[in-house]
Formats: C-alpha cells, structure tokens, sequence
C-alpha cells in the first residue's frame, strides 16, 4: 500500500437545517475542505466522478423529516448515491475497481471495503449509467402498483428521475398506453420522442382533467404519482373501477410549501371505484435491487428503455443549486454530477 500525500480534499456539509420547503437547499449548504486521512485496515479511498441528486435530499435537511431515513447531521458531509473508482486499498478491494456507494457529496470517501459494491460497468453505455432511481420506479410500478398487459397508466412528474424510468417499466411490462404529465412543452414532446410514452399533458397550460379524460375515456388503470396535490385528486375522478394508485413523492409541496403537496381525497368516489391506494417508500433490499437489476441491463441492449439523465459539470460546488434546480423543475431525467473531467 502506498502512503497517503500530505493533501486536503473537499466534501460538503450541512450548515443549518432546513427550516421549511420555502427556503432553497443550497442556503443549508457549505463547500469545506477537509484534510485526507491515512487508511485503516480493511478500508478504500474512492475517488468519486459522478454523484447522483435526488429531491428527497432537500427533505433530509430539514431537522426533524419524518421518513424512513436517518436526516442529515450539521456539520457532517451529506451523503447520497455516487460512483467511483478504489484509488488506494488496505483490503481485498483492489485499486482500479468501479463501485457504488452512498458516500456521494464528496470529492473522495474512505471507509471500510464492504460499503463499497463493485459494478460491472463493462456492461453499461458508461458507469454514469450506474446512478439510476430504477429500483424505486420498478418497486413502484411492478410490486406496488402491480402493472400488467393491457393497462392505462398515468405518470405525475413524468420527465423527472423515478417517473421517466417508471413510464419506461409499464411499457416494458406491456401497458397498453402509458400517459405522462410535465411542467413544459419541451418536457412533453421528450416523454413522447424521447422516452416512448404514448401522450404526455403540459400541465402548466392546460387542464389535466380534460386531457385525461380524452387521452383515457375508458379511465386509468394505474396511477404512479409523484407530485401529489391537484394532480392526485383529477388521478381519482380519472380513475377506472379497481385502479391501483402508488403514491411515490409530493414534490407540490416539496419547494413552496402550503398544502400542496398534501391532496384533498374525494373518499366517496374512491369507495366507489374501490381504489387502492399505497403510498410506498424503497429501502433497495437485497430483493429490490435485484429485481431492477435483473432487468435493467437487458432492456437497455434491446432498446426498450433509455436512461433519462442530464449530466451538470462544474464539480462540487454545483451540486447545491443543481438540488434546487431539481425542485424547481430545471432538469430532465437522473441528475448527475460530473465530480472529475
């Protein structure tokens, strides 16, 4: 083993917490450098290039967030998804090897080998790919929402990271039309051209009530929802008897507060159609990730799904207001950060 340069790398911290969904992520974040520490027996230094933004993290800010996640601690770098490459070895883990990790927020991480996990990235387009929210949108389309043949399914929050994957896994699994929402025209004509989906509703300048009910007449049989607030109620007046709705985000509410993120249920209506309704969250179990990895690969060779991700450069200090950027709807797909050229 080689001996560790004299040298600091950086990571980013948690300056404050959050105080509400008003107040941008990047104000709760600081960019600090820190100093590199020698290895331990049993531990690797990685060298992070791309780290994953998801908008859960700007709830993990916040002090007390109530979900099924530990939130993040003041003064402590933040962590998320990223990959890497073992640029110094104290274990069996040898130098050069591509992994996944949850370490992300950091130029480069260090820590016991075994929280690493090698992925064979010779068989992605680029270990980019790697960075996926696959496991929650499979998890959520296929287990909860128990997607089949023959299925209308509609997608909130279409163009972004889970629901772009989502719309792409009910195709796969032979849903007969596959409908998304988005804040744009632009976000619209890339779920149709881009992504595959049958239509897509702008719904920032028309009604999605009214398209839905031209788009689905015969009402929707699944409901991925992602956004919550006015698009939750119109999925249950829009909704076929026996729909099975899976209620993954609330991102109405994630960056402006207000209730908008918190619906309104029309409870006779859903008793009447006898809705099920299962809001969900994705712990990627040993079980989860191996049914989207048991998939994911191969419908990527034969051209069945895409990976929707937009790549940000700039490095570290880009990754704050590319969080908020993602609340507010800037990107499509993934968002990536590029660590390293």
């Amino acid at each position: 083993m080689s001996s560790v340069p004299s040298a600091t790398t950086r990571e980013a911290v948690l300056s404050r917490h959050r105080p509400g969904p008003d107040i941008l992520p990047s104000s709760c974040v600081s960019i600090r450098e820190s100093a590199r520490v020698p290895l331990q027996a049993g531990q690797v230094r990685v060298r992070n290039e791309f780290m994953q933004i998801a908008a859960v993290m700007a709830d993990l800010m916040s002090e007390d967030p109530g979900l099924p996640m530990p939130a993040y601690s003041l003064n402590e770098p933040l962590w998320g998804a990223a990959v890497g490459t073992v640029s110094e070895s104290s274990a069996d883990l040898p130098v050069g090897t591509v992994v996944q990790h949850m370490s992300g927020w950091q130029e480069e991480c260090v820590d016991q080998a075994a929280a690493f996990y090698p992925v064979p990235v010779e068989y992605l387009p680029g270990r980019e790919y790697v960075l996926n929210q696959g496991v929650t949108a499979y998890h959520g389309m296929v287990d909860i929402a128990g997607v089949r043949e023959g299925d209308v399914v509609f997608v909130s929050g279409a163009a972004g990271g889970v629901g772009s994957l989502a719309g792409q896994i009910a195709k796969a699994r032979g849903a007969a039309k596959v409908i998304g929402s988005a804040g744009s025209a632009g976000k619209v004509r890339y779920l149709v051209d881009g992504l595959g989906f049958d239509a897509g509703i702008n719904y920032k300048d028309s009604s999605v009530q009214e398209q839905l009910a031209h788009l689905a007449p015969e009402g929707i049989d699944v409901f991925f929802d992602t956004v919550g607030g006015d698009q939750f109620e119109v999925a249950v007046q829009a909704a076929a008897p026996g729909a099975r709705f899976a209620l993954c985000g609330a991102l109405a509410g994630q960056i402006d507060g207000g209730n908008e993120g918190s619906p309104r249920l029309d409870l006779m209506t859903a008793i009447v159609k006898q809705l099920v309704i299962r809001p969900f969250s994705t712990h990627h179990t040993p079980e989860q990730l191996a049914a989207w990895g048991s998939h994911y690969g191969q419908w990527l060779a034969e051209g069945k799904i895409v990976f929707p991700h937009t790549i940000i450069d700039g490095g570290l200090e880009a990754a704050p207001d590319a969080l908020d950027g993602l609340l507010q709807g800037r990107y499509r797909g993934n968002v990536l950060i590029r660590l390293h050229p």
